[in-house]
């Protein structure tokens, strides 16, 4: 269960079976079925998922009750409530499976005692959080410079595999759009 978490670690760090046998002791594993909740609004993220198989999504719903979905997490990559996670206040987002779901789960102490511990596990992470924010960096400056059809065509371009297993109105949701208005960028596209 923890092959594809392992592979993902060794591509940026390389470890040895021992301190992979190490950092297993620290990680829990977990199931999600489709549409049950791994992170509510409100509570305070205590964990990183990191997603084995499966899909998930990170959200906020405002006063109208619309959706907003800010990540998506499938196969390789890991989700969570960073800010929540590292100031321990309460989490603005809610974390779903969007379909079956299995993931690794690293807590908040057991993060915080494999920095402190193991220098290889401190480079995998800041090297993650480094990524993430590149693709926030990313994504803010395409949302603020290029037009919604550059967008929609860098989405599909960079993720190929959401498009394909995401309904329209989220990944419309992730764009900041209506799913009307990416119906017709769509359409727009492919009469080109």
């Amino acid at each position: 269960m923890y092959t594809l978490f392992f592979q993902n670690l060794n591509s940026k760090v390389q470890l040895t079976e021992e301190e992979e046998e190490q950092i297993k002791t620290y990680l829990t594993l977990k199931k999600l079925r489709k549409k049950q909740y791994l992170l509510q609004e409100g509570d305070v993220c205590k964990m990183i998922a990191f997603v084995e198989k499966g899909a998930l999504r990170a959200y906020s719903v405002d006063e109208n009750s619309n959706e907003h979905i800010i990540q998506f997490g499938l196969e390789g990559w890991t989700i969570s409530d960073l800010y929540s996670f590292l100031t321990g206040e309460p989490a603005t987002y809610n974390i779903d499976a969007l379909e079956d779901s299995e993931l690794v789960i690293i807590s908040k102490s057991a993060h915080e005692e494999l920095l402190q511990t193991m220098p290889k596990y401190e480079t995998f992470t800041r090297l993650n959080i480094t990524g993430a924010y590149l693709a926030m960096q990313r994504r803010l400056t395409s949302t603020i410079s290029a037009s919604v059809e550059e967008r929609y065509q860098d989405f599909i371009t960079l993720y190929p595999h959401i498009a394909q297993r995401v309904p329209q109105h989220m990944i419309a949701s992730y764009m900041g759009l209506t799913p009307e208005t990416l119906s017709r960028i769509r359409k727009r596209i492919s009469s080109r």
